[in-house]
């Protein structure tokens, strides 16, 4: 099979932490294994800035801008297009890969992409609606960048029919491909359980988007209700201090602990501490945390919002309005089947995992992911015109606009390839993965040799 170049771009990267933080990440790492090359752009994290090498030798660059909100960098419409551009052709990019309708990153290399001539695609994330402010600006942000891209990837059934209609996309345009996990890096641990309580775990971001409100009105009455369940809530953000609040005024410091920021290589150690996980989440297109807690061998609460009843099947959760008296009513039920897991079987959490495992995979993803990208490949470019005539579409004064934007953005180009001819830019060298191999290899085997080497203090005290 031809192997292609690909490039990924987002705001959202580690070594922030979240679903498109991971869906990137892993993705990528699999579809270098499957003889693509990948390279990733996003924004500097504080010192972290410049080219920097991952796992397996995938590549980030790190570029510098100014953050605004929620991890979203600036919007420049054309002063990244320098930058993109030589990224571009250093890598020698065949096809850009957008990630988020938040990130601004992914729609700015998604427009200079397209200037240059090269296929793009775009992942949403994110459900968003259409009655407040800022899903009308977004809606019509990404229906000026979708207009000109050559394919859509959405995370679930629901949130196609959302991009679509946000984006007024053929649907056959739109492509369905879940995300996933590594399986086996959230096993089941019977006994990190503590047995004298029902532990329910929230991992989330304390914003009000993921429902910590309800959570805060929902704890205090499931704690009176069962003496016998505590809470461990991970997460950070502005949705904390009433968390802390709600803590001290009803006295469920020993009942209700605080965990904060979370690290991904933690996840699993909380996760394996308790009976329930809990999502309150008001919209979700996916949520990859209860794929990692069902994995796990938790039972699943969540709210009944967006693509969340297409994760997992009806025996793993329980489903619950986004209100207060049905969160308690869906805690207390699972709070009941805690105590018969035993008795059945199909509710243990070693099936719960098999299950999973079963189910998710980084590999499927990358598979049909890369079929995407074949399907692309080869399709013949549209003559400009035809590109305005896109733009002019999306409304009767923002296609005007977007018609400047996209005329703006490809004469700029024009005038960077007469500064800075395509050939006088020097190609990135290939990243040498047999011997990244090798190294690992012979570190691998020192280091296991040194240990087996190295007597342990009672035979050294045997040998004296």
């Amino acid at each position: 099979m031809k192997s292609l170049s690909i490039c990924m771009v987002s705001d959202f990267f580690y070594p922030a932490m979240g679903g498109v933080e991971s869906h990137l990440y892993n993705n990528s790492q699999c579809l270098m294994q499957r003889g693509h090359k990948v390279v990733i752009i996003t924004h500097a994290h504080g010192s972290r800035r410049g080219v920097r090498y991952l796992a397996g030798g995938l590549k980030v660059y790190y570029i510098p801008a100014l953050i605004v909100y929620s991890n979203a960098s600036l919007p420049t419409f054309f002063c990244t297009f320098p930058i993109f551009r030589q990224i571009f052709i250093r890598e020698q990019v065949d096809i850009v890969h957008g990630h988020q309708a938040f990130s601004t990153f992914c729609h700015e290399a998604i427009l200079h992409a397209r200037s240059m001539g090269l296929k793009t695609v775009f992942t949403d994330h994110s459900l968003l609606g259409f009655g407040d402010a800022s899903g009308i600006f977004i809606n019509k942000l990404l229906k000026f960048t979708l207009s000109d891209v050559h394919h859509a990837i959405c995370v679930s059934h629901t949130s196609k029919e959302n991009t679509v209609l946000r984006a007024a996309l053929e649907p056959q345009q739109v492509s369905v491909i879940p995300n996933a996990i590594i399986a086996e890096q959230f096993e089941p641990d019977p006994g990190a359980r503590d047995p004298s309580w029902i532990t329910i775990v929230v991992l989330s971001r304390l914003v009000y988007r993921k429902g910590i409100d309800l959570l805060v009105a929902a704890v205090p009455r499931i704690c009176a209700q069962y003496p016998r369940v505590r809470f461990l809530i991970g997460g950070d953000g502005p949705k904390r201090i009433d968390l802390e609040q709600m803590r001290e005024q009803h006295l469920l410091q020993d009942r209700v602990e605080l965990l904060g920021s979370v690290k991904a290589a933690d996840v699993r150690r909380v996760l394996v501490r308790g009976d329930i996980f809990l999502n309150t989440s008001l919209t979700e297109a996916f949520c990859i945390a209860i794929v990692e807690a069902a994995s796990c061998g938790l039972l699943v609460v969540s709210t009944k919002v967006g693509g969340v009843p297409e994760v997992l099947p009806r025996y793993m959760m329980t489903f619950a309005a986004p209100e207060e008296d049905e969160i308690v009513r869906a805690l207390g039920q699972a709070i009941g089947r805690v105590g018969s897991r035993d008795a059945h079987p199909e509710l243990s959490p070693m099936y719960f995992h098999s299950q999973v495992k079963k189910m998710y995979s980084w590999h499927n993803v990358a598979e049909r992911t890369e079929r995407v990208y074949f399907k692309i490949a080869d399709a013949e470019e549209p003559p400009l015109i035809e590109r305005f005539r896109k733009y002019y579409g999306c409304g009767l004064v923002a296609g005007k606009l977007f018609c400047l934007v996209a005329a703006v953005d490809f004469l700029i180009g024009v005038v960077l390839a007469w500064i800075w001819p395509k050939e006088q830019i020097e190609v990135a060298r290939q990243f040498n993965k047999d011997r990244y191999r090798l190294e690992i290899s012979s570190i691998s085997y020192s280091s296991s040799s040194n240990s087996a080497q190295r007597p342990t203090s009672k035979n050294q005290n045997n040998m004296l």
